[in-house]
C-alpha cells in the first residue's frame, strides 16, 4: 500500500475480526471495511430484532467515517449485504432515515448467511 494509506481505528466501532482494518484513508477517500452489528463495548452480536441489528451497522459506518475526518453527508457509495432480501423496504426505511436528504450510490446484495450469523453487513466508500 502506498505511504500516504492512513488505518483508521476508532473505539466507537467493534474491533476487526479477522486480518483487515476497520477502514482506510488513502487520499480523498475512506473505505469502510464490511460492518456488521457487533456492539463496539463487547464486541458481541447485537441480540435484538433486525432493524436493531440494521440501525447498529449504520452507527458502526458512522463512527469509522468520522473518525477518518468524514461525515455521514460525504458517503458516495455502500454496498449492502441482507440474508433476507424480504426485508428490503424495512431496511430502505431505516436507511432513509439515518441518511436524510442523502443519497449515496447503492447495491443491496441477498446473501446466504453473514459472519456470526448477523442478518446484514455494510460497507462504504466515503470522501474525506
Amino acid at each position: 500500500m502506498k505511504a500516504n494509506a492512513v488505518v483508521i481505528h476508532t473505539d466507537e466501532a467493534p474491533k476487526a475480526i479477522g486480518p483487515y482494518s476497520q477502514g482506510i484513508a488513502l487520499g480523498d477517500w475512506v473505505f469502510v471495511s464490511g460492518q456488521i452489528p457487533l456492539d463496539p463495548a463487547t464486541g458481541e452480536l447485537v441480540r435484538g430484532d433486525f432493524a436493531d441489528q440494521a440501525t447498529r451497522v449504520l452507527a458502526n459506518v458512522d463512527a469509522i467515517v468520522r473518525a477518518a475526518g468524514s461525515e455521514r453527508r460525504k458517503v458516495a457509495k455502500v454496498t449492502v449485504y441482507l440474508t433476507d432480501v424480504g426485508r428490503f423496504a424495512e431496511f430502505n426505511e431505516i436507511y432513509a432515515a439515518f441518511f436524510g436528504d442523502h443519497r449515496p450510490a447503492r447495491a443491496v446484495v441477498g446473501v446466504a448467511a453473514l459472519p456470526r450469523g448477523a442478518q446484514v453487513e455494510i460497507e462504504a466508500l466515503a470522501e474525506r
